[in-house]
């Protein structure tokens, strides 16, 4: 009987354990939680609201053969104001497109590149506009963008992000556990006769629809942030679940490099790049060669982009850079000196891993599947607000009983066995070694926590 008692007072221990932490992440890093979900469904959104602003400056009506890739830099060229670094080209990809020529250029707000759209018949320019990431969105985009990723704060925005998916897949299990032990009553009981449990139902059963995308959403948008992305690369490049790509090197020997699948989240260029530039502009004649020896080597996306070497040592670098089903994101590397491909890396090739990696970011992205995956997302964007804002509500109907009811975290961890004090302490440490920002906001939690502990004596 004395060992039931023990283990039953053990197990609610715990369950008092984890409610206050799901509170405490609910109270404290549900707002944070809330604008990654909102924003992120307005980023869903824009691709729609990007093709309609800028639906001129993307495609024309101009009919007939395209002029040489050289003609439509060098027309490019003509237009700019001051002499920018080329960094890459993405020819039309089909008939009524527009080409982009791509520059470096620091006055560009947010992304550090702008594009010159250049219609490939005529070779009229049609748009002057900063451009970012794989994707090549445009100002409306990055400005959603950056404001999901940072709060458009700079890089010490990007805490608020990585607070969030730090801690919402902790959240999510926290709910799961605190359904399974207790939940699932309400659903039998009396879970109509007040406010608060009807609340609370609601907020389960929301919970449990959208589990699984809780998860996912948060691990792979923890690839992207600041501390915890580095540690995961780390981990990914020490046990080999790096993305193959090409080796842009002239020498006899070539190894595979690892690539950033999150170039659609990354600058265009840095503070060397933006210095190196190519030595003359007759490099601009290369292009056509380099797209015809990318094209017979196999890249047959309609998407492509071709950056040319700033050193004048190396490979030029072509890729496909379509995202969306089937994937295609081949890409090889051609010497100009006798427009060969010297290295290659194909999807079909790459290891399961890096294809599952991928597709998760692409997904992530709402790219993958078009129209289905952003309806999908956006559906589950707004569930995360809807179950957040019911959160709120359960908190603030019983905020007046809170003062008597709610027992400290730091009281329920005090009455876990030895066994259970050890595994929730090493696993504490584990994951905010991992995760420096969860790390360090459990910290306040439990200095917030030891506050109230000592005031409730």
């Amino acid at each position: 009987m004395s060992s039931q008692m023990n283990n039953e007072a053990s197990s609610n221990a715990l369950l008092l354990l984890i409610t206050r932490l799901h509170f405490y992440v609910g109270l404290f890093v549900g707002p944070f939680i809330f604008i990654a979900a909102l924003t992120g469904t307005l980023y869903i959104l824009s691709p729609q609201i990007e093709q309609a602003v800028y639906k001129d400056v993307l495609t024309t009506q101009s009919r007939g053969d395209y002029q040489p890739l050289a003609n439509q830099i060098a027309a490019a060229r003509s237009h700019l104001t001051s002499d920018l670094t080329l960094f890459a080209v993405r020819p039309a990809p089909e008939i009524g497109d527009n080409t982009r020529v791509m520059f470096l250029d620091p006055t560009a707000r947010l992304t550090g590149a702008r594009a010159l759209f250049i219609d490939p018949v005529t070779l009229n320019l049609k748009g002057n506009l900063p451009v970012y990431g794989t994707s090549g969105v445009l100002p409306i985009r990055t400005t959603i963008d950056f404001f999901h990723r940072q709060l458009l704060l700079g890089e010490v925005g990007r805490y608020y992000s990585e607070l969030a998916a730090s801690w919402l897949w902790i959240a999510a299990l926290g709910g799961i556990f605190l359904w399974y032990k207790g939940g699932k009553k309400n659903q039998s009981e009396v879970a109509s006769k007040t406010a608060h449990l009807r609340k609370r139902r609601r907020h389960y059963q929301l919970g449990l629809w959208i589990f699984v995308g809780l998860i996912f959403v948060s691990a792979t948008g923890l690839t992207w942030s600041k501390w915890a992305g580095s540690n995961i690369g780390s981990l990914r490049a020490s046990i080999g679940w790096v993305t193959p790509s090409v080796d842009l090197s002239l020498s006899q020997h070539k190894t595979n490099q690892q690539s950033d699948e999150h170039l659609d989240h990354a600058h265009h260029g840095s503070s060397k790049m933006a210095t190196s530039g190519v030595g003359s502009h007759n490099s601009d004649l290369l292009f056509d060669g380099v797209l015809k020896a990318a094209r017979d080597a196999g890249i047959d996306a309609n998407k492509i982009e071709i950056k040319p070497d700033r050193t004048g040592h190396k490979a030029w670098f072509v890729r496909e850079i379509d995202r969306s089903w089937p994937t295609q994101v081949d890409s090889v590397a051609v010497d100009t000196r006798t427009m060969t491909v010297t290295s290659r890396a194909n999807f079909d090739a790459f290891p399961l891993v890096a294809k599952l990696i991928r597709w998760g970011i692409d997904a992530h992205m709402g790219v993958l599947f078009g129209v289905p995956n952003q309806i999908l997302l956006t559906l589950f964007g707004l569930s995360v607000c809807m179950m957040i804002i019911w959160g709120y509500k359960m908190w603030w109907i019983r905020r007046p009983n809170a003062g008597s009811t709610s027992k400290p975290l730091l009281q329920a961890w005090s009455k876990l066995t030895s066994g259970q004090k050890v595994m929730t302490f090493g696993v504490a440490i584990a994951l905010g070694l991992s995760m420096p920002v969860m790390g360090v906001s459990l910290i306040l939690f439990l200095l917030i926590d030891a506050w109230r502990w000592k005031n409730a004596a």
